[in-house]
């Protein structure tokens, strides 16, 4: 009787430390100027993280480009190929849980979205310096902000290459701040810390 209460009592208390020591996904991003290692927020921004994990499993980033690049702002992909079309987003719009405290810091990951508060998707963006003026204050359309699920745990440096690319209008999509030499998204998995 005492050996089946200790073993219940041992998968009861290694159960609870398992559960104390869950880690945050990780996501290796392949660039072609290096590495991005990021750590998923996954308390913090529940939704925004399986979305953004469910994009990766699909390998839908795999060979799009940093299609907008500000060097005193942030760098944006998840929307755009090599040739300048639009990849179109294969799961809804999600909420956006930029009111869950963190703030749009450098090295942070945060959702792309359109004026419309819950239009994020697929396309998000990597802060180059602190943006407080896209954090959450208050739910209005004007108050809301943008959702940061992650941070840079490794490859700030290639953060900051792409950072200083030199940028123009690209010719195909009239837009600005596409970088004149392509900074693409080789591939990015879910890998163990």
């Amino acid at each position: 009787m005492s050996r089946i209460f200790l073993m219940i009592t041992l998968i009861l208390v290694t159960g609870g430390m398992m559960l104390l020591e869950a880690k945050n996904p990780i996501v290796e991003m392949k660039t072609n100027h290096g590495v991005i290692k990021l750590e998923l927020f996954q308390e913090s921004a529940p939704v925004t993280v399986e979305n953004f994990l469910k994009y990766v499993n699909d390998g839908f980033f795999d060979g799009l480009v940093f299609h907008r690049v500000i060097s005193n702002f942030m760098i944006q992909g998840g929307g755009f190929d090599q040739e300048g079309n639009q990849k179109k987003a294969t799961y809804p719009a999600i909420k956006n849980e930029a009111d869950n405290g963190i703030k749009n810091d450098r090295g942070t990951i945060a959702m792309a979205r359109t004026s419309i508060v819950n239009s994020a998707t697929c396309q998000f963006f990597i802060n180059v310096k602190d943006n407080p003026s896209l954090n959450f204050t208050s739910k209005t359309l004007a108050g809301y902000g943008y959702a940061v699920f992650g941070k840079v745990i490794e490859g700030m440096e290639t953060v900051d290459k792409i950072r200083y690319l030199k940028t123009g209008i690209d010719k195909r999509t009239g837009m600005r701040d596409w970088p004149v030499d392509e900074a693409i998204i080789i591939s990015a998995k879910v890998v163990e810390k």
